[in-house]
């Protein structure tokens, strides 16, 4: 499903990380203005739009203050993000 490493939080995926592109779970109510944000978009699958998942490139993550963002918002949202239902033989 995601090329790189997948960073997980308290049992839940919270960020990964792969060649010059990160993926932050945030808090959907703050995912239109996210992607407002320099180098940020969302993360679309299955023809499908995910809230609350976004893309972030190398333009977004330039600086650390800019790589602290992402990564905070990311963590903020883990606390309190459902775990996904795990699935049988997995």
């Amino acid at each position: 499903m995601f090329r790189g490493v997948v960073f997980m939080v308290g049992g839940k995926m919270c960020v990964t990380a792969g060649d010059d592109t990160i993926m932050c779970r945030i808090d959907p109510d703050l995912h239109d203005e996210a992607t407002k944000r320099k180098g940020c978009r969302t993360v679309m699958m299955k023809g499908g739009e995910y809230r609350g998942w976004v893309y972030v490139d190398g333009e977004g993550m330039k600086t650390k203050k800019q790589f602290d963002h992402w990564i905070g918002l990311a963590l903020d949202f883990n606390k309190r993000a459902k775990a996904s239902k795990k699935r049988a033989g997995k």
